[in-house]
């Protein structure tokens, strides 16, 4: 079977449909349900076995999978909200359960591929590159990602099996409904051109002028090749960026959207205080090591993938159980 944590949430359950399209549905869904909509993402999936994260953590610890068949974690689950300030809960919630999969992996020897995030670079003023020197972290969030990133560093040399870990930059596209105010730049924009015809961005802050903040915007489908290709082709252990080494400004993700839709406009808004001084306002993935580890899928266009994504929330939004 094939665990994926995190599996109602975003990222998690575009890698549980791409695992459908490719005939495996022996798949067991870990994640918490509590938030009341991150359920509806699972409505068009195929899987086995649903577990709470709790159970699953004791089972993990109770040994109850000593024997079973697992080809692959994929470790998506995690608390994503950079506003939360309770660090004993972040690190509670990212980095000790995140320790505690490492360590089953490697005891039982099963490829673990997990979430890591480009906040893991702070301010990105050394650059976006994998390694100590070029890290940061200016929310709990950031450092919970961080501090399991150096923890994985330190036992990947006895590691025996796949350790993978993935360093998420702005991702974007189906069933991020959920994540509300955490959901990417595209789905606000989308939802206020619905709503009044006007896309409402930042003015300018930290030397970049109004709408000139720049983010490597990385589509969901192409996270999750990357996921796949590591897997399925047994790439090399290690911690690696995933962004598509390109980065656009905010004013581009509103034309992208707005032309997406046919029509709208965009206009600025105060950068808030509550954001100044904890806010990136440039990323753009250093893909070097990612290629150099073999990977040649690509990434797609950004006007592309926003109207295959518009198209999408137009017709829904959500999977179909049968596609």
């Amino acid at each position: 079977m094939i665990i994926v944590t995190g599996g109602a949430g975003f990222i998690g359950s575009n890698i549980v449909k791409e695992l459908n399209r490719q005939g495996r549905s022996d798949i067991l869904i870990v994640d918490d349900l509590k938030d009341g909509q991150n359920y509806k993402n699972l409505r068009g999936l195929k899987f086995f076995d649903y577990h709470h994260k709790d159970r699953f953590a004791g089972d993990i610890r109770g040994d109850v999978y000593s024997g079973t068949e697992i080809d692959a974690i994929f470790h998506e689950g995690a608390c994503s909200d950079t506003m939360e300030y309770d660090v004993n809960y972040m690190m509670e919630t990212n980095y000790e359960y995140s320790k505690m999969l490492l360590h089953f992996a490697i005891d039982h020897r099963v490829p673990l591929l997990y979430a890591s995030s480009a906040s893991t670079y702070g301010n990105g003023d050394r650059g976006f590159i994998e390694g100590d020197e070029y890290e940061d972290a200016l929310n709990p969030y950031a450092y919970s990602k961080l501090a399991f990133d150096r923890y994985v560093r330190q036992v990947l040399p006895e590691a025996k099996s796949q350790i993978v870990g993935l360093r998420y930059f702005n991702v974007y596209g189906p069933q991020e409904h959920h994540k509300g105010k955490m959901a990417s730049i595209f789905y606000q924009l989308y939802n206020q051109l619905k709503s009044d015809g006007v896309c409402k961005l930042f003015k300018g802050y930290g030397g970049y002028g109004d709408g000139g903040h720049r983010r490597d915007f990385v589509y969901v489908k192409d996270v999750v090749k990357v996921n796949l290709w590591f897997w399925q082709q047994d790439g090399p252990s290690g911690i690696y960026n995933c962004g598509t080494g390109q980065a656009h400004t905010y004013n581009e993700t509103a034309e992208a959207v707005i032309a997406a839709l046919g029509r709208g406009r965009y206009e600025y808004r105060d950068f808030p205080e509550v954001l100044k001084g904890k806010y990136q306002c440039y990323t753009q993935a250093d893909t070097a090591n990612l290629l150099a580890a073999g990977y040649d899928g690509g990434f797609t266009d950004m006007k592309t993938a926003v109207k295959e994504y518009v198209d999408f929330l137009e017709a829904g939004g959500y999977f179909k159980y049968v596609e």
